[in-house]
């Protein structure tokens, strides 16, 4: 798989012009990589859930090799492909299945309408939210522990592995902005708001660091305001911009003070490496290719899974035109272009080998076992 990885033109030339090391199939650039968030990432936690946001069913999967797995989009999300730039052989399982030697890869933790704030995306059912998470992650680590044979063991194992966080999509699309279900918008001002999601944020980081996390990309929260189901739910009321306003400004509140809570966890732990992946867009889809900005490639859901693709119907034939899949989340072409560009921001988190922890050492404890 990581051999063949499809790379769009757009990110070869990225990475050429940073003169990025020669990729290398079957030695990934980090012994394992972790992975929290949202449906942007959730490639099958959400499966087992009582819970309306999951993607276990047609057409979801439609251009991924196993199919319907859970994953929010076509084919690849985009921690997939970001595990396929870092190059593992194999995709990081799910929390949900991940098993025995496995987790010394990694493990993906994200979750369908999960959040920074626990009630969030409650309305939808089951979710697992940051700080579930992270207690998922804690037994992952004990788990680690074992393996390896000590606590120090794995936390030099784990120092050197590659975290990425992506939380805060669902705190506005499944919280503030659904006065219907949360008080959040009548409680807090749009500054107030995004202060308190960086405190609580913020909190939640440093337990990550806590568990043994060095290397740690950020994402910020994405162009939510862009996405069909907000524009077809609230429109533009008049405005010149092709996104909900309102919304992106509410969300620009957030990351503008993200780069900076990070900042201060570097200056505050020893040894971190908080970098914010900026995942908002100043190019116009258009010029990258794209034909269809706006409107969904599946027929999305209007009545209870609101935003996400109608069960078993056929999907648009030129998925590579389309920015968006569904309501909300990208198609796999859009995923490839995020990914690149979020491989590019991760960079200084990454070597081109496996820092002193060699792929033989990390294959022979699971040899062994």
């Amino acid at each position: 798989m990581a051999c063949k990885v499809k790379i769009l033109y757009l990110a070869f030339l990225v990475l050429l012009a940073l003169e990025w090391p020669e990729y290398v199939c079957g030695e990934p650039q980090v012994p394992c990589y972790f992975i929290f968030g949202d449906s942007l990432v959730d490639n099958g936690n959400n499966n087992a859930l009582n819970t309306l946001n999951k993607a276990n069913f047609s057409p979801y999967g439609i251009d991924f090799v196993d199919g319907p797995t859970g994953r929010f989009t076509n084919g690849r999300n985009i921690a997939d492909i970001i595990a396929e730039l870092l190059g593992f052989d194999d995709y990081i399982p799910p929390y949900a299945t991940a098993r025995g030697p496995d987790i010394l890869k990694g493990v993906n933790y994200g979750s369908g309408s999960a959040g920074i704030r626990d009630e969030t995306g409650q309305q939808g059912g089951d979710r697992i939210s940051m700080k579930a998470q992270l207690q998922n992650h804690r037994v992952t680590v004990a788990r680690i522990t074992a393996l390896l044979g000590s606590r120090r063991l794995a936390n030099e194992y784990l120092n050197k592995c590659l975290y990425t966080v992506g939380m805060g999509n669902n705190d506005y699309i499944n919280n503030y902005f659904m006065p219907q279900y949360y008080p959040s918008s009548k409680l807090y001002t749009p500054d107030q708001y995004a202060a308190d999601l960086i405190l609580r944020y913020s909190l939640q980081l440093e337990i990550l660091y806590r568990s043994g996390a060095r290397k740690v990309g950020v994402f910020g929260v994405g162009d939510i305001g862009c996405t069909p189901f907000e524009l077809a739910s609230h429109g533009t009321n008049g405005s010149s911009s092709p996104c909900v306003m309102m919304i992106d400004d509410a969300v620009k509140l957030f990351n503008t003070r993200l780069p900076k809570m990070l900042d201060d966890l570097n200056n505050k732990l020893a040894n971190a490496k908080f970098i914010f992946v900026n995942e908002t867009s100043s190019e116009d889809s258009s010029s990258l290719g794209f034909k269809v900005v706006n409107a969904p490639c599946c027929k999305a859901n209007t009545q209870s899974n609101k935003g996400l693709c109608v069960p078993d119907l056929h999907p648009c034939s030129n998925r590579t035109e389309f920015v968006y899949w569904d309501g909300f989340h990208p198609t796999e072409t859009a995923n490839e272009l995020l990914a690149a560009a979020a491989y590019v921001a991760l960079s200084p988190l990454l070597s081109s080998r496996i820092d002193t922890w060699e792929q033989k050492d990390r294959d022979s404890y699971i040899s062994s076992i």
